[in-house]
């Protein structure tokens, strides 16, 4: 299992590491879990989370 820190998650999505803990703190945003005192998130479900914002938001011809 791949998993990434909030650090490398932020650097990997182009995302500033405030908006995603902001998001982890409202329930939005990938999905990320604890170990102990740590927040991590897995590459597969940050793909996912990409592709479904990727198929919500698309615009423009085919």
């Amino acid at each position: 299992m791949d998993h990434l820190t909030t650090a490398q998650a932020s650097e990997l999505l182009g995302i500033p590491v405030a908006t995603l803990r902001y998001w982890r703190s409202i329930g939005q945003g990938p999905r990320s879990f604890k170990m102990g005192r740590l927040t991590f998130y897995r590459r597969d479900e940050l793909e996912a989370w990409v592709e479904t914002q990727y198929n919500a938001t698309v615009s423009g011809a085919a």
